[in-house]
């Protein structure tokens, strides 16, 4: 059951391949929709007919001229000295045979003077089978080419001459009695033909027969004459030159279009293969030849055509066997080419995935993931705190670390916002190291969040190693940071100081937390408002704890080799000494205190440039504006409008013995933070006392409205009820 299916099967594949390749005979040798003939004589491409049907590039021009005024019509190449030479033949093997003037000399009815064409612009030149002959009496004859330095002698034809010099010249023997024949040089596109003087005869009569001729020809057509040379010159004035051309560019055996032509070289010439015919400078020009249309190709008369070949059977079962035979090699070609493409992309997957891999694990190690796993095992990381995120995942989060997502950049790294595949909205850092550099404070800062788990400290979710630089995961926190909102003027949205108090003991709270409550005390070490961010309810969170250092309990202090930290915010003692202590949290806390006081920058020119003697720090600024007695003259305009005179003043005071050049007289972070809440309690107290005095007025004055008459409560004034009014509003809140 199986045989006929396959026979039909590859029967239907060779009759679609006969239907698409067809009879290489029945196609024009010509550029499709151009003329292929030109009276009888065919004119394949790269030659043709009419404009688009002949190529022209840089070796010259194919064009074809066809006058149709004759019967038949005569082809002619187009040359540019306005010769118009007859084309008698067009070979696709690299040849030309065209037909070429004899050159007169004293002629009778013959023109004088006329030389071979000038080829150019056409691809052609004069073949070295083309022999040079000069019938003459003892003249010299010369074939030149014109060169750079003037005219160039390619050859040279002597011949004499006597009274029985006519025996010698039948049958074009032209031997050099009469008659001298010499080869050419190949390759020139131009000659020209001159005779000298009479040199030598032995022919008393030779000055009565001054005409002389010579000529190229075809010395294949030249031999095979019958006729003498005399005879050729009295019956013709040309004669057939042989010339042969090249085809630069343009084909490219390797392409499909090309598949079955043959090119020696660039400038050809260009075949087909064996078992093809047809036009092979055309695209798809060389099709298969049916040799089964050749009679007496097989002995048997059984013929069955193979594309480029024939295979020849004995009987019909024979060739229905070779057609399973040929239709098996075919699926299995198919199938195996089918393997191959299948093993080579999935050998090519595994090599990218072990490359991947390998990558991944090579950038594990670079971003500190030896380190990250020594951590681990000494039991100072939280494991289930910290997520392992892969590279892809938060490529895809931040739409390839797009631009546009950037929230902010800092020294340590930049943070880009970020859409989880849960819909969860995060922040990511992408770190600033490159080449394996310094990873350090990267994994030191998944070692202290790990720790942490506080209300005012930003939390981290995780972190992915395998990229080629180390990413940190954090949750987002939409309102920016602190220093946004305290150094920028949002009519829209101030920044009260209630809101700035608030803030204060938020940020008081979780150093507290850090230096008196953790597991191990944490000196964050890098204390500013660009490190503090605010949640959707502007609730404070302190974050970037690159640099921060976990400290045994008995530990007082850590010695640093290099100084770290931010100019403005840095601890003088720190700077001289090289310790860190948890009091230098507190003078970088102090300074915070000031710019939420003064709304100004911890480090600023513009000071300095107004020529005050405490310069450019803030800390200084702020000091001596103290001790100067003129505070109120540099605080921010919304702390003076919401903030009570007591209240700020306990705040500042507060400020300036975080800022005290000892550290051992600045306070501890618990005592700021008790501090801080006592101000905030003082203040709502003292709030709800003189609401509840209101409470007491607005009674009295009710009471004495209904005794009082209606004339007199009208001249009572009216900005006492109304400041009543506004403070029972205020209450309400």
């Amino acid at each position: 059951m199986l045989l006929p299916h396959i026979s039909l099967l590859t029967s239907l594949c060779f009759l679609s391949c006969s239907v698409i390749l067809g009879v290489a005979s029945s196609v024009s040798l010509a550029n499709p929709n151009c003329p292929s003939h030109c009276g009888d004589i065919e004119i394949p491409y790269p030659f043709g007919i009419g404009t688009d049907c002949f190529k022209s590039n840089e070796s010259g021009r194919f064009q074809i001229l066809c006058d149709t005024t004759t019967n038949p019509p005569k082809p002619f190449l187009n040359l540019t000295d306005g010769s118009r030479p007859e084309v008698l033949e067009i070979s696709l093997e690299g040849t030309l045979k065209i037909k070429s003037p004899i050159t007169f000399s004293d002629c009778p009815n013959k023109p004088n003077h006329r030389q071979p064409p000038n080829l150019q612009p056409t691809p052609a030149w004069f073949s070295e089978k083309n022999k040079f002959i000069s019938v003459s009496c003892g003249r010299v004859a010369s074939l030149t080419f014109p060169g750079p330095r003037g005219n160039t002698t390619a050859a040279v034809c002597l011949s004499i001459c006597d009274k029985y010099s006519s025996i010698f010249v039948n049958n074009n023997s032209c031997g050099g009695i009469s008659c001298c024949q010499t080869t050419i040089p190949a390759g020139s596109d131009a000659w020209n033909t001159s005779f000298g003087p009479v040199i030598i005869t032995t022919d008393d009569d030779a000055d009565e027969r001054p005409c002389v001729y010579a000529f190229l020809v075809d010395e294949e057509w030249f031999t095979s004459k019958s006729t003498n040379t005399s005879a050729i010159a009295d019956e013709m004035d040309e004669v057939p030159v042989l010339l042969d051309w090249w085809f630069s560019g343009g084909i490219d055996n390797s392409t499909e279009d090309y598949v079955h032509t043959n090119c020696e070289s660039e400038l050809g010439p260009c075949s087909c293969l064996e078992g093809y015919e047809g036009n092979p400078y055309l695209p798809g020009g060389c099709q298969d030849i049916n040799e089964c249309e050749v009679p007496y190709t097989c002995p048997s008369g059984n013929c069955f055509n193979i594309n480029g070949t024939y295979e020849c059977y004995t009987s019909r079962s024979d060739r229905l066997l070779r057609q399973i035979k040929v239709g098996i090699i075919v699926l299995c070609s198919v199938f195996g080419l089918l393997f191959q493409i299948v093993g080579a992309w999935w050998l090519r997957k595994v090599i990218k995935k072990r490359k991947n891999i390998k990558h991944k694990q090579k950038f594990f190690r670079l971003n500190g993931g030896l380190l990250l796993e020594q951590q681990l095992s000494s039991g100072e990381v939280n494991v289930e705190k910290i997520k392992l995120f892969n590279a892809k995942e938060l490529e895809k989060a931040t739409d390839r670390f797009n631009l546009d997502r950037i929230l902010g950049e800092g020294g340590q790294g930049t943070v880009y916002k970020g859409m989880l595949a849960d819909g969860r909205i995060v922040a990511v850092k992408k770190s600033k190291i490159e080449n394996g550099g310094e990873v350090s404070q990267f994994i030191n800062e998944i070692v202290i969040l790990s720790q942490i788990n506080h209300r005012n400290v930003v939390k981290l979710l995780g972190c992915c190693l395998e990229s080629e630089v180390p990413l940190l995961v954090y949750e987002f926190l939409p309102n920016g940071t602190l220093s946004q909102y305290i150094h920028s003027r949002d009519e829209g949205f101030p920044f009260t100081w209630e809101m700035r108090l608030r803030v204060g003991i938020e940020v008081a709270g979780a150093l507290s937390y850090l230096h008196s409550s953790a597991s191990m005390p944490i000196y964050h070490r890098d204390i500013k408002s660009s490190n503090i961010l605010l949640d959707e309810r502007h609730r404070a969170k302190v974050a970037d704890f690159g640099t921060s250092r976990s400290v045994s309990i008995d530990q007082t202090h850590l010695t640093m080799t290099h100084v770290n930290g931010t100019f403005g915010y840095l601890d003088p003692e720190y700077f001289q000494s090289s310790q860190f202590t948890d009091k230098s949290d507190v003078y970088s806390f102090g300074v915070v205190l000031a710019e939420l006081l003064t709304g100004q920058k911890p480090v600023s020119v513009t000071r300095s440039e107004e020529g005050r003697h405490e310069g450019r720090s803030l800390a200084t600024y702020f000091i001596v504006s103290m001790e100067e007695n003129f505070l109120f003259d540099i605080l921010d305009a919304e702390v003076m409008k919401g903030g009570k005179k007591e209240e700020i003043t306990a705040v500042a005071n507060l400020a300036k013995r975080c800022l005290n050049m000892k550290g051992k007289k600045r306070p501890s972070m618990k005592e700021i933070a008790i501090e801080l809440e006592e101000i905030l309690m003082s203040s709502k107290s003292s709030d709800v006392e003189r609401i509840a005095e209101l409470e007491y007025l607005q009674r009295e004055m009710t009471e004495a409205w209904d005794v009082v008459p209606t004339s007199i409560g009208s001249h009572l004034d009216t900005s006492s009820s109304l400041e009543v009014q506004s403070l029972l509003s205020f209450k309400s809140h």
